[in-house]
């Protein structure tokens, strides 16, 4: 009876034991955080700007604004897709080579698909187009390759790819991947991904995929390799080790890959030259990230609370703090003369303010024709 009831009791213990084993460690919860679509970006057309203006989101009297300054000048023109309700917001990506733009209005009301748009002359021409489902409410919910490849990131997570950028405004569109099977990839079951937040091309016009991971010290950085997606880094320096990482942003820049990332309470910018990333130091993300964006040679730079800006220029550079933004400002975008200027919004009226040596200097006005109530 005693080796018996011994017996019962190491079985018993061995059975705990193993069912011990076999359970999973349990990953950390995350509030994931995004970066709102206030931004600008750079292509060989020239600059562009994107910012909400009007009046409350609430009463729909919010319209999202589309300007461009092109390349060799030094005044802003609006240049808003016509002819759809943008109360949800635009997103945009340069196209093949930098020859043409890519919009996307984000669906809002009773609309349940996201119209497109396509210019290849700085936008004083559009041809119109659909992506009939719901993208991303994240500035790089769009990217197009050096080929022409388009991608798009929708609001449940899923990537859709297009040949072309024409395909794309063309609806010929199919499925990439789900969240579900990149969090359980390997790559993506390793930093526990929890949201996609950005996608972009990579060298070689590889897909790459970042979001927000669970797992403390791991950047969920993914690029799609022969049917499969990898991890594509980085890594971390080991003070962010306790830290859980959000990549805010992902671009293809005159200077290779570039990512803004949240770690803890910092910001870090961080450059891939197709063989290494470089991080940079941080940058104290207090007040919250109200607009950001990527410039040329993988300049990257962030809008925060409290009206602090603070910009870096490229791999292997520093942080610099700006002056305060003047009141309103919505977004920033790359100078003429490789500093950046300011766009402020008040109502219908968007002020341009240049930063120079010490100061904002006001530079131009533009009224823009809203009909308030026309989206009610």
């Amino acid at each position: 009876m005693i080796r018996r009831a011994v017996l019962a009791g190491l079985l018993t213990a061995l059975v705990a034991g193993c069912g011990s084993q076999a359970s999973p460690v349990a990953l950390p919860s995350i509030v994931v955080r995004t970066a709102p679509l206030g931004t600008s970006l750079v292509t060989p057309q020239g600059a562009w700007a994107i910012a909400v203006m009007g009046g409350p989101a609430g009463s729909r009297n919010n319209f999202w604004q589309l300007f461009v300054r092109p390349a060799g000048a030094g005044i802003w023109s609006l240049v808003t897709p016509p002819g759809v309700a943008d109360n949800g917001g635009l997103v945009a990506a340069g196209g093949a080579g930098g020859t043409s733009l890519l919009v996307g209005v984000r669906p809002s009301q009773h609309l349940a698909f996201s119209p497109l748009a396509i210019s290849s002359d700085a936008g004083r021409n559009w041809t119109p187009g659909l992506l009939d489902a719901d993208l991303a409410d994240v500035p790089d919910a769009m990217a197009v390759g050096t080929t022409g490849r388009a991608l798009a990131l929708l609001r449940d997570g899923t990537i859709e790819v297009a040949p072309t950028a024409s395909a794309a405004t063309a609806g010929q569109w199919s499925q990439l991947t789900t969240l579900d099977a990149l969090a359980a990839s390997a790559p993506g079951r390793g930093c526990g991904l929890a949201a996609v937040n950005a996608v972009s091309f990579g060298h070689d016009d590889t897909p790459m995929a970042a979001g927000s991971c669970r797992r403390r010290g791991t950047a969920g950085v993914f690029a799609a390799s022969g049917g499969t997606w990898q991890a594509a880094g980085p890594t971390l320096p080991a003070g962010f080790g306790g830290d859980q990482v959000q990549v805010l942003g992902l671009a293809r820049t005159s200077g290779g890959d570039a990512a803004l990332l949240l770690a803890g309470p910092d910001l870090l910018a961080a450059w891939w030259d197709g063989a290494r990333w470089t991080v940079s130091a941080p940058v104290s993300a207090a007040g919250g990230v109200s607009a950001s964006g990527f410039g040329p040679g993988g300049g990257v730079w962030v809008l925060l609370g409290g009206g602090r800006a603070a910009a870096v220029a490229g791999a292997g550079g520093s942080w610099r703090t700006l002056q305060p933004v003047p009141a309103g400002t919505a977004t920033l975008a790359p100078g003429t003369g490789g500093g950046y200027e300011a766009l402020a919004v008040s109502g219908s009226k968007l002020t341009v303010w240049r930063l120079g040596a010490a100061a904002w200097a006001k530079v131009q006005v533009i009224n823009v024709p809203i009909v308030y109530g026309s989206s009610g």
